[in-house]
């Protein structure tokens, strides 16, 4: 009672354990805004802000809504109630899908490196009974449900955080270019402060790989106020966006222990695409010949990642060459410009090396001030649209004696004439080029950190999930 009658007058955020040394069996915990979730074991009760860690112990959970408290005893039958009118309520038990294995590193040194060979199984997994390319269709429950609203919106806002902001820049070429529908990319912890203009015939997209997030939930709760139509993308079953949303899809990449994303990355590209490309389907942007040409190519991508990963001592022979790096810039045009900002990301969030993206057309509105012999030039240069254009600013960074690292299509020759290094990807459609590129700049990341002596799962003063602004 003492308890639910100070949270009364908290403001703000917050998820509370409350020990009492008078009463040594009991726990009483509490939340608003950020996330808890109890393990219900036998004899036994754990409490967390994900589930994962309990996983050893029980797949059953209870995840606290916002505005509950409970009274939590290790025999005892949880006591749920809302903290506002003392009222009693039933609280839903989750089985969790995953399983031991899938948080365990299997031979691997490092989470990270699991997880990037795991991601040609996890978007095999993404696929799972939506792409049906044999049949010259995709089935997503989530956007079937609302097909009007998607047919008929006049925009359509993404919001996400990190490295799923990254994913959702990707997925603003891919709406545009598929769907032909106006979009706009916003991050979480602007969009929520910036009185933004939300319409009831725009869909909002939120993404996030926990599904906790703090600002993108915060932002699809603005949005539903406004009454636009949310859809949530995380990975993680019964997580609060995906409670708070319409609608949604899981990526289905698994547990991912890695403080860095990237199979989750991944697996939330391939959700984004599939989504494009039936939207525009719904749109009749596509001829039926055009769509199932795209679904074969799509259903081809974890093979090619799996050629790509066979470049591994390659990557780890380049990245030995620049461990020692203090700065690095990546470069990209198109839809691979987020994939630089994605493998800038990367490097300086586990080998804490200070790294920009940029679009390559911008080195000249200010970074190429920066090249010389000791800078490390990350290009993104798959053969597409802005092929010779990348080919001219590769040619800039030589000019100022930059070393330059290219990832490109198999089979280029202008390029590796050019540049210190190059690792070669599978030719696919120029759309779906970020799920191959960002893969070497993932291992390259990978490797850097590794050979500088950091703990590339748990690098400093970084979280998994982001819980709190």
């Amino acid at each position: 009672k003492a308890v639910r009658l100070a949270l009364t007058q908290v403001v703000g955020a917050y998820a509370i354990c409350i020990y009492d040394k008078s009463y040594p069996e009991d726990i009483v915990v509490a939340k608003l805004g950020s996330p808890l979730v109890i393990g219900l074991g036998v004899n036994e009760k754990f409490i967390g802000s994900d589930a994962t860690p309990f996983l050893e112990y029980t797949k059953e959970v209870i995840y606290l809504e916002d505005g509950e408290m409970a009274s939590v005893s290790a025999t005892e039958d949880l006591d749920i109630r809302l903290i506002e009118t003392n009222k009693e309520v039933d609280g839903k038990i989750h089985q969790l899908e995953m399983d031991l294995e899938s948080i365990e590193k299997g031979g691997y040194d490092y989470f990270m490196m699991k997880e990037i060979y795991e991601q040609p199984r996890a978007i095999y997994d993404t696929f799972r009974g939506r792409l049906l390319a044999d049949k010259g269709m995709i089935k997503m429950s989530g956007l079937e449900e609302y097909s009007d609203r998607f047919r008929t919106a006049d925009r359509i806002i993404i919001t996400a955080c990190g490295t799923s902001w990254h994913s959702a820049l990707v997925a603003e070429y891919l709406f545009e270019e598929f769907a032909r529908v106006p979009v706009e990319v916003e991050y979480g912890s602007e969009f929520r402060y910036r009185n933004p203009i939300i319409r009831k015939n725009d869909i909002i997209i939120a993404i996030s790989q926990s599904g906790e997030t703090a600002d993108t939930l915060a932002a699809i709760k603005m949005a539903k106020k406004a009454g636009a139509l949310v859809f949530g993308i995380c990975n993680v079953p019964g997580s609060t966006i995906s409670r708070e949303a319409h609608a949604g899809a899981y990526t289905h990449a698994g547990p991912e222990i890695g403080v860095a994303s990237t199979k989750a990355f991944t697996s939330q590209i391939t959700v984004l695409t599939m989504m494009a490309l039936e939207l525009g389907k719904i749109r009749g942007e596509f001829s039926t010949s055009e769509y199932r040409a795209l679904l074969r190519e799509l259903s081809a991508i974890p093979k090619k990642i799996e050629t790509v990963l066979e470049s591994i001592d390659l990557i780890e022979d380049i990245a030995a060459q620049y461990k020692d790096a203090t700065n690095a810039l990546y470069l990209g045009r198109g839809v691979n410009f987020p994939i630089a900002l994605e493998g800038a990301l990367k490097l300086k969030e586990i080998s804490y090396i200070h790294a920009e993206g940029y679009p390559a057309a911008e080195m000249k509105h200010g970074p190429i001030a920066l090249i010389d012999e000791n800078m490390p030039v990350f290009v993104v240069a798959p053969n597409n649209g802005h092929y010779e254009k990348l080919v001219s600013n590769v040619q800039e960074v030589k000019a100022r004696s930059g070393k330059v690292i290219a990832v490109v299509t198999k089979g280029d020759t202008e390029i590796r004439n050019a540049a210190d290094h190059v690792i070669e990807i599978p030719e696919t459609l120029e759309a779906l080029t970020p799920l191959l590129t960002v893969v070497p700049l993932q291992l390259l990341s990978y490797f850097i950190a590794v050979m500088r002596g950091c703990d590339v799962d748990r690098p400093r003063n970084l979280a998994k999930s982001v819980t709190v602004e």
